[in-house]
């Protein structure tokens, strides 16, 4: 079955179970669709049984797409060769601090679970989560072991877990709530290294037991943070603001190895800076949330600022929004308080010019990729600077109608899907009758949502399958929560609906505190809304 996934995805279901033959499938159908090299298409992404596609709305023929995945599922081709890796793994003690509890909960000694544990050979059905993280199956059945009750808000890399009958590495330092059973230094992902993933989705995987953490390979070792720049020009950061990062569209292409794609929260925003400065539309700028920073010029600059109205200054100066302003060498840009929108977006004429990882300088915190060595600015950063080439083109100078978070709800327009099936009527009137308040606990990963719950069907649970940015989760509370720009690109909660594109920098321009209803629409109106608010970037790519 082939599902709409928004109004930018599509969504083919097979059988729903883990089983390795629906897997080969699903691998080989999505590497089918991407030898197609459709127009438009920006990902392909297995899963343990689906394949979504991720593409342009506006650049791609929608029935390509279907069609291609319907011809590939009706005649699947052989899979790729698959590799074995051998991972060595010390069990147990501080390297597995779960590894009594596991044993208490299916009765076995340790010494069993970890024979069981390491007697089997894994499949990597797919990856997601994180970049790198892989899930690997079937545990054997009598080391079973349910998630922790309350997840861990730090996991050390290199941790080998199981949850259920799944068994998995964490690549890099992130929360987690599997059972940690062992570590290894084994690196299933390092961005500096080529290839940058250790494994891919269709590999195996076997564990080898050994008696020290030295006996596994070299360390974890955390690149040194280093500042991008080998001139004296470029900006300096003064004070960094509550959260500043460097975005440009996105890391595009690699979501299918478990990398999230990133980019600005309001896209329409950052174009709009870009544009004023006669960048191309993909170049990086620098998002700004709520409390601005102080950036100084080192060098004579044109600059921009589009989005919010966070009362920008350079060298005393007001910035008027979304039109090409000069920036003295050593005079500083810096924001007072919030009259309107959550993030602003800083332009220079030529663009930032740190250096891409996987092909974008976008900024994830989480996997610590992008921008300045994947952080946050912070004061003393340098950021370089690439020379103009481009004419100026003057942008409209304020967010467009319905971005302002004010007295009233912003709207928001879904579509149903792609999990609407987990859900009754009474779930969509539950949707469309609440206003929802974005938590505090809410970032760029995603708005935790409160104000209204959403019902579920009961008795029914979901395999991890592919997020969409936009998707509306649904947890077992029933307080939704919104899918934003750094989501994981998998997940195990149903999706009942998903943000329309256009709409997406709207809720963008939202901060906690903020609220918001949503409205089911049809893709024609999705479609239409999204050519709207393209028409002022056509040409300009």
């Amino acid at each position: 079955m082939i599902r709409h996934a928004g109004d930018s995805a599509l969504l083919l279901e097979l059988e729903p179970r883990i089983d390795p033959a629906i897997n080969a499938r699903a691998i080989a159908i999505a590497d089918a669709v991407r030898r197609e090299d459709i127009a438009g298409v920006r990902d392909v992404v297995s899963t343990y049984r689906s394949v979504a596609v991720f593409f342009d709305p506006l650049h791609t023929r929608l029935e390509a797409i279907a069609g291609a995945l319907e011809t590939a599922e009706r005649n699947p081709h052989s899979p790729a060769p698959s590799r074995t890796l051998e991972v060595p793994v010390v069990y147990g003690e501080e390297h597995g601090p779960d590894l009594p509890e596991v044993a208490r909960l299916t009765g076995l000694e340790e010494r069993e679970v970890v024979a069981r544990h390491a007697g089997c050979t894994y499949r990597v059905f797919m990856l997601g989560f994180v970049p790198g993280f892989a899930y690997m199956g079937v545990v054997d059945a009598r080391i079973e072991t349910p998630r922790r009750a309350t997840p861990r808000t730090r996991v050390p890399a290199g941790s080998v877990a199981i949850a259920g009958r799944q068994t998995g590495i964490y690549p890099q330092e992130t929360p987690g709530g599997w059972q940690l059973i062992g570590r290894t230094r084994v690196r299933p992902f390092d961005a500096g290294r080529d290839p940058a993933f250790l494994v891919t989705a269709g590999d195996h995987v076997r564990f080898v037991p050994v008696g020290s953490l030295d006996d596994t390979g070299p360390p974890h070792v955390a690149r040194p943070a280093r500042d991008l720049v080998i001139d004296a020009g470029g900006i300096t950061v003064v004070t960094p603001g509550l959260l500043s990062t460097i975005q440009d569209l996105g890391r595009w292409g690699s979501q299918d190895r478990g990398v999230p794609v990133a980019g600005p929260m309001d896209a329409v925003s950052h174009r709009r800076a870009n544009a004023a400065v006669g960048n191309r539309m993909d170049a990086a700028t620098i998002e700004v949330t709520l409390i601005g920073p102080e950036l100084r010029f080192e060098e004579n600059a044109t600059i921009a600022v589009a989005g919010a109205d966070l009362a920008a200054t350079i060298g005393g100066r007001p910035v008027p929004l979304g039109r090409p302003v000069h920036a003295g060498k050593g005079e500083s840009l810096r924001f007072g308080s919030r009259r309107a929108g959550a993030r602003a977006y800083i332009a220079a004429a030529g663009g930032i010019a740190t250096m891409p990882v996987l092909g974008s300088r976008a900024t994830h915190v989480l996997s610590a990729m992008g921008g300045l060595d994947g952080r946050p600015l912070a004061a003393g950063s340098r950021i370089p600077l690439s020379p103009a080439s481009q004419p100026m083109r003057a942008q409209p100078s304020t967010l467009a109608a319905g971005e302002h978070p004010g007295g009233q709800p912003v709207t928001l327009r879904v579509l149903r899907g792609p999990q609407d099936d987990f859900f009754d009527v009474a779930a969509f009137d539950a949707l469309e009758s609440s206003t929802f308040t974005i938590s505090p606990q809410s970032n760029r990963m995603a708005y935790r949502l409160t104000g209204g719950r959403v019902p579920r069907l009961p008795d029914r649970e979901m395999i991890s399958d592919a997020t969409v940015i936009g998707g509306v989760q649904v947890p077992p509370s029933g307080d939704p929560i919104l899918l934003m720009a750094d989501r994981q690109t998998s997940g195990g909660y149903p999706q009942i609906a998903t943000v329309i594109t256009a709409d997406l920098p709207v809720a963008g321009q939202l901060a906690p505190g903020d609220t918001m209803r949503f409205r089911v629409c049809t893709r024609r109106e999705a479609i239409a809304a999204l050519l709207k608010e393209e028409g002022p970037f056509v040409g300009l790519e």
